[in-house]
């Protein structure tokens, strides 16, 4: 009967018992299909497998082949918020706790007692040197040590004698920094001519000066004195070129503090830092691109 037939129709297509055929297909003919398949993608695997090797042979496990993500070297700061601004008020512990917490919790690995080991870190000196050669990054030296930075150069702004960093007598400090880049080594300027006049004072062999001042005219007079501290009151080359994570695991970079020591209370003041160096340029996209700008308000109230 048609309703017969028509029930078997399907449980035929899987298994014809006659023709021993699965799904259409005798077992020969499965064989020979999943043979190609088995092929067809075994091929494209062998070239993918074979273009990422032949590509990873170019590649260095200690220098990124291409760093023009970030244009180098960037300059930044510690405490830094979102909007780059620092206001607190003298008469509120609270307003500056968290800046103070901030510093605090960067500085613990400049502690002296966790770069005693000898194995891993060595004097570099407290006085601007040359760059500490250290071998090529392919060669088979292995893990290079680090100099050493102890936050002790970095007089009252440490943390050390005043936990509050001088934002209690409305004094505060920044710890400003070099953002690392493997194999960098920054060059100090070789003349006055790009370097505003105030700043010249600054220059000297083997350090990368940096300069702050008043972002805007209005501003200027209200600054007052800004202390420097650290080796020479820059960034010194003893401490390039950075290795990277895998050769230089224990890298500390040099810092300096800046204490703003007079600043105008109750004012916003808008304050640029640079540093100045013959390969170190600057970017109006970029506003941490070899310096940065910062807002400051110490409130009296």
């Amino acid at each position: 009967m048609p309703s017969n037939k028509d029930d078997g129709g399907w449980k035929k297509f899987v298994w014809d018992s006659d023709k021993g055929e699965l799904l259409g297909r005798t077992g020969g003919s499965w064989f020979k299909i999943l043979l190609f398949y088995v092929i067809f993608y075994g091929c494209l695997a062998g070239i993918f497998i074979g273009t990422i090797q032949a590509l990873l042979l170019t590649l260095s496990d200690y220098k990124p082949t291409w760093q023009d993500r970030v244009a180098p070297p960037g300059l930044s700061h510690t405490p830094r918020s979102e909007k780059a601004e620092v206001f607190f008020s003298l008469t509120d512990m609270e307003t500056y706790l968290p800046y103070t917490r901030a510093l605090r919790d960067f500085l613990n690995k400049y502690d002296d007692e966790k770069q005693r080991d000898q194995m891993k870190y060595e004097d570099c000196g407290e006085e601007p040197t040359e760059y500490k050669n250290r071998g090529d990054l392919e060669s088979e030296v292995g893990i290079r040590k680090a100099c050493r930075f102890s936050r002790t150069l970095l007089g009252p702004c440490s943390g050390i004698e005043d936990p509050d960093f001088g934002f209690k007598e409305g004094k505060p400090c920044l710890i400003v920094k070099l953002n690392r880049i493997v194999n960098f080594r920054p060059r100090p300027p070789t003349s006055n001519e790009s370097i505003p006049e105030e700043a010249q004072p600054k220059v000297q062999p083997n350090v990368i000066p940096i300069y702050c001042t008043n972002k805007k005219e209005e501003d200027a007079g209200k600054i007052g004195e800004i202390k420097y501290y650290g080796i020479g009151g820059g960034f010194p080359l003893q401490y390039y070129p950075y290795y990277g994570k895998l050769l230089h695991p224990q890298y500390l970079q040099p810092l300096v503090a800046l204490q703003f020591t007079n600043l105008t209370q109750n004012t916003e003041l808008r304050i640029e830092c640079k540093v100045y160096g013959e390969n170190i340029d600057y970017s109006e996209k970029d506003r941490y691109q070899g310096r940065f700008d910062i807002k400051l308000q110490v409130s009296s109230l």
